[in-house]
């Protein structure tokens, strides 16, 4: 059957991914590679202390993306799809939107990237004995209650970015279960029954009226519901009247979630980390943790098994800004490079930097960084006056530093939990120059890391698989999907740690470790 004739006959499977800095959709065949593709860019604003997106930039966003998708369809095969086999939404994890009980979204929606619940999240860690971090939505809530902000006595339902446009393409308001975990505690595939309890008597107290049982949106795990898209939701996606109504949606998932598909990690002791604007590392647990830590989330996979997250608001974002200024360097010289170009030659140039970045020291904290103790952003370096400062050596520098938070908590599952992990899978932006990010991270974690061939497709390929699964699946677990439909022939590379890089990648992080005080007064 050719492409042509996959599209006609719905033997596809569309996923959109809602990232920090851009919106993708990636559509994929019956062989699950991708065959067609649309972004949008769009960056958060910060307004009145809050990170937020405004509903015109969602919703505007979600069309331009989609639209794009089409085009590139229409321009590599003839035509333009009418429908899908299935389709999914995905978003950045946590946040809040917060609606009335007509729909109407009462303050904007506030990102997973703001760092303004500390109270909340504090009194609700201790009330549960489950870490519940500042991002969560339930911190969110709670903190808005604490504040006594006007809107909470208008509070009809809260949701995630993935849960509200699922909302709005289908009528259903429900989201994924790796998606809800991220929102509160989950046990047996809902929220944990103790728990809520618990949050329901301190809301109570707190003289907050809403029902907390009806605030939040249902659960479900991978496969599971009969969403379909509405004539209005198929509307809202295609105002050209193109795309019909009755497509089956899987369940939203947020972008842990996608990750661990996208790199076939869902079974115990398997992990993967996914770098973009944020990096997160992904461990599913073969055992619970002995007790809960403060830099470790637990979530479920999209299927609903636990797992340990290690989550860092900070990642590529000043890596690109570096590079843009390389890149305008590169123009005033008379020699302008193309994007693509000056990654390459920046980060492969970082190899042959020293093993610990030759005294040379970077923070890349745009936002507060919660696992390294950062309350605000500032990016920052330093370097010994007696160390080799080079080209090679700084962005070594920048390029360990995009992943040092992250290694400060996967130190306290390794070494704290004992937790143990047969393979490390990473994806995302950071991997795309073939290689150089791979390496650093196998020698920072000193695990063996593999890259799959869709590295770079990222979240919005794992959505569209998750898609695949709700129409294909035929009753198997998820686990089994993958490894026997999925990446059964899917290519990877696998690198593991240089013995040289893992003592310089460690000789960095004590020299992180002891600048941090410094990072904590220039936030100041």
């Amino acid at each position: 059957m050719t492409i042509q004739e996959k599209i006609r006959n719905n033997k596809t499977c569309l996923g959109i991914e809602f990232g920090s800095t851009r919106i993708k959709a990636v559509l994929i065949d019956d062989t699950f590679a991708p065959i067609a593709a649309g972004s949008h860019d769009w960056e958060n604003r910060y307004e009145n202390g809050i990170w937020i997106y405004s509903l015109d930039d969602i919703i505007g966003g979600l069309r331009d993306c989609y639209a794009k998708l089409a085009a590139d369809v229409k321009e590599k095969y003839g035509i333009i799809p009418q429908s899908y086999g299935a389709m999914g939404i995905s978003g950045m994890m946590h946040g809040y939107m917060a609606f009335d009980k007509d729909d109407n979204l009462l303050v904007p929606f506030r990102t997973w990237r703001n760092t303004i619940t500390e109270q909340a999240a504090a009194e609700l860690s201790e009330l549960l004995g489950f870490n519940i971090p500042q991002r969560w939505s339930i911190a969110h809530l709670y903190q808005a209650v604490l504040n006594n902000e006007e809107h909470i006595s208008k509070i009809a339902h809260i949701n995630t970015l993935a849960g509200y446009i699922h909302y709005r393409l289908t009528g259903e308001r429900s989201v994924g279960v790796g998606e809800a975990s991220g929102i509160f505690p989950i046990e047996n595939g809902t929220y944990n029954k103790n728990y809520m309890e618990k949050l329901a008597a301190l809301l109570k107290e707190k003289s907050f009226e809403g029902n907390i049982y009806d605030i939040l949106p249902a659960v479900l795990s991978a496969g599971e519901g009969a969403a379909v898209l509405t004539e209005s939701g198929a509307r809202l996606l295609d105002p050209t009247g193109t795309l019909k109504a009755g497509v089956k949606l899987c369940p939203p998932e947020g972008d842990a979630g996608t990750g661990m598909v996208a790199t076939n990690s869902v079974l115990p002791m398997t992990g993967n980390v996914s770098a973009g604007t944020s990096i997160f590392a992904m461990l599913v647990l073969s055992k619970p943790l002995s007790h809960y830590y403060p830099e470790i989330d637990v979530v479920t996979t999209p299927d609903g098994s636990p797992v340990a997250m290690v989550h860092c608001n900070n990642c590529c974002s000043e890596l690109d800004a570096w590079v843009n200024v390389f890149g305008e360097f590169a123009a005033l010289s008379g020699e302008p490079m193309d994007k693509s170009k000056l990654y390459e030659t920046l980060y492969k140039n970082a190899l042959s930097g020293d093993p610990d970045c030759g005294g040379t020291v970077a923070y890349n904290f745009l936002s507060g960084e919660p696992v390294a103790g950062a309350e605000n952003g500032r990016p920052m370096y330093f370097r010994t006056p007696d160390g080799k400062f080079s080209l090679a050596n700084f962005f070594r520098a920048q390029l360990y530093s995009s992943m040092a938070a992250l290694k400060l908590g996967m130190d306290i599952l390794f070494e704290n939990e004992n937790v143990s992990v047969r393979k490390i899978t990473g994806h995302g932006g950071l991997f795309k120059v073939q290689g150089v990010a791979q390496q650093f991270l196998a020698d920072g974690l000193n695990s063996a890391v593999s890259v799959m061939n869709t590295a770079g497709e990222g979240g919005a390929w794992g959505m569209a698989v998750l898609a695949a699964y709700s129409a294909y699946g035929n009753g198997r677990s998820l686990p089994e999907f993958l490894e026997k439909e999925v990446f059964s022939s899917m290519g990877s590379t696998t690198v593991s740690p240089d013995e040289k890089g893992a003592a310089g990648f460690s000789a960095f992080i004590e020299n992180y470790k002891k600048g941090l005080a410094a990072e904590y007064a220039a936030a100041k």
